[in-house]
């Protein structure tokens, strides 16, 4: 790990829509931030350091992915245009007990490249195989928020805790810190109280957080009125689970008291327009959200639903979505969403120090050239960022003050290597070339 300096960039510290700083410096040591300013403001010894040039350049805060199952990329285009429960019984869940160990690393290591590719540096996953999961997240260079997926109607439930505990125990801290872990019960719909209750045992006693899927879709609110006579979120206030941090994929069928719940018990949301969109699952509440006090991020859910891991689209999609679904073109303004990516998206998985361009921060970040015709002229950058930029975009990535990725070449890993295997792994699962 060495020193950089990046300097001559303009840098977006999403401290705030105005907090820019036209032809700056950021200063990189370890794995910290200790200068942000305008050129020259950073500590004299560093101008015999690493210097990138960061000329044409945008200095922005990594995005973070706060909803993804890693390995489903093996599946991408595998099945499409279903409905979310058939997709599960018909396609998925079939496939996905075909999965072996190597699997779930190449399928991982695959995604990671799409992630690091378009810019983002943290994502939180949910999937089954945790620690292979986390051998590539540890090769890769990238920072995780992992949770074992645990289902208690299944006849490995208890089998899926066991698993959830020793990954917990093995790698919570891992990879020089960047791994963090959660525990991960699916749903309400797929996870007695009981189960669920002592899931959150575990996770206090471990002192994690929880990932868990809760109101997706009409079906799954239907079925828990009918069972327990209330909505998703109620249920999960009524056994106590609210009382953990928890952070709660999709929440798209939602009341006002829901949402009231949510605030009060500081839950946060991951947001995941695409998936939902493309499921018909419908569209979540998130102007309303926000308005009521809930912290939103964005997460892309698996590249079997979405069908891509790109935060960039899935900004755009989502500033989009909630104009045209309210009538209100102010609805999600530029900087609201890429907070939702950035710094929205660290403290809802509970990274206080990363998601902002600032001294004593984790030093993970991009550098986004905005040399191409679709970024000019420069009127605005955060409507540049938000509407018009592309994840090909994306130069350089540089996480926990390394390096992984340098004029779009990645350097942690064999890029062609990787697709190799991942697809060899997908053609022996579906048994097509």
């Amino acid at each position: 790990m060495s020193d950089i300096l990046i300097r001559s960039a303009t840098v977006l510290t999403m401290e705030g829509y105005d907090n820019i700083i036209n032809d700056g410096e950021i200063a990189i040591a370890g794995d910290r931030i200790i200068s942000v300013g305008a050129r020259g403001s950073a500590p004299e010894y560093f101008k015999d350091k690493r210097i990138i040039d960061g000329s044409g350049m945008v200095a922005m805060p990594g995005f973070i992915n706060c909803h993804t199952h890693a390995a489903m990329t093996l599946m991408r285009g595998y099945a499409d245009d279903m409905p979310l429960m058939k997709w599960l019984n018909e396609k998925i869940w079939p496939l996905e007990a075909k999965l072996q160990p190597e699997d779930f690393y190449w399928g991982t290591m695959l995604c990671t490249l799409e992630m690091i590719k378009s810019g983002t540096t943290t994502f939180a996953d949910m999937y089954f195989e945790m620690g292979q999961v986390a051998r590539a997240v540890e090769k890769s260079g990238m920072r995780a928020c992992l949770s074992r997926g645990m289902i208690g109607v299944a006849p490995n439930a208890q089998e899926a805790i066991d698993e959830s505990i020793r990954f917990v125990e093995e790698w919570h801290g891992g990879a020089n810190g960047r791994i963090k872990t959660m525990f991960g019960p699916h749903a309400p719909y797929t996870c007695p109280p009981e189960y669920l209750q002592k899931v959150a045992g575990l996770a206090e006693k471990y002192c994690v957080g929880i990932h868990i899927h809760v109101a997706e879709t009409l079906d799954e609110a239907e079925n828990i009125k009918a069972a327990y006579g209330t909505t998703p979120v109620r249920h999960l206030e009524a056994l106590g689970i609210l009382d953990l941090p928890v952070l709660a994929a999709h929440c798209v069928h939602l009341d006002q008291g829901d949402m009231e719940i949510l605030a009060a018990k500081k839950v946060s949301i991951a947001h995941c327009p695409e998936s939902n969109m493309k499921m018909a699952a419908g569209i979540s509440p998130v102007p309303s959200l926000i308005r009521n006090g809930v912290l939103v991020a964005l997460g892309t859910d698996g590249a079997a639903s979405n069908n891509n891991l790109d935060m960039m689209e899935e900004m755009r999609t989502a500033t989009l979505l909630h104009k045209v679904a309210t009538g209100d073109p102010m609805a999600l303004p530029a900087f609201e969403t890429l907070k939702m990516a950035t710094r929205s998206g660290a403290l809802a998985l509970g990274l206080e120090d990363t998601g902002l361009i600032k001294k004593g921060m984790k030093a993970d970040l991009i550098l986004v050239d905005f040399h191409h015709p679709h970024l000019y002229p420069r009127h605005d950058l955060l409507a540049h960022l938000a509407y018009a930029a592309h994840s090909a975009d994306v130069d350089t990535v540089i996480i926990n003050g390394e390096v992984v990725m340098a004029a779009r070449a990645v350097l942690t890993m064999d890029e062609e290597e990787v697709m190799e295997r991942a697809q060899e792994c997908a053609v022996r699962l579906v048994g097509r070339k």
